[in-house]
């Protein structure tokens, strides 16, 4: 069994920075990749961020490039998401994804484990 646990979400000015923190738990797993996604109050899910986790590639959605960055941390199965210049439009509860197969759901791909998401919040 995989666990899924993110932390560092709350409530932020618009133009400040937040980072978002995931872990990845279980005895055997080793991720092919990780993922953020967010969903706002009455909008779909939408995909955020994602990072390969041998190459270290990386990919983002056009709306959060330039401004979030993923990587991995030293902990084993770790990864970050530092969000700056964050606007109102980025409020939402910010998911994170890991697995080693991607699925196709609907208009999204995403891995098989999802952590119980943390609410961010960026208002003045």
């Amino acid at each position: 069994q995989v666990q899924v646990v993110e932390s560092g979400g709350g409530l932020v000015q618009p133009g400040g920075s937040l980072r978002l923190s995931c872990a990845a738990s279980g005895r055997t797993f080793s991720p092919y990749g990780m993922r953020w996604f967010r969903q706002a109050p009455g909008k779909e899910r939408e995909f955020v961020a994602h990072i390969h986790w041998i190459s270290r590639s990386t990919s983002y959605a056009d709306s959060v490039k330039g401004r979030f960055t993923i990587s991995r941390g030293n902990a084993k199965n770790t990864v970050y998401l530092q969000m700056n210049s964050l606007k109102p439009e980025d409020t939402a509860v910010y998911y994170c994804n890991a697995g080693n197969t991607l699925r196709r759901v609907g208009d999204l791909e995403e891995y098989d484990y999802w952590g119980q998401g943390t609410q961010v919040t960026v208002s003045s």
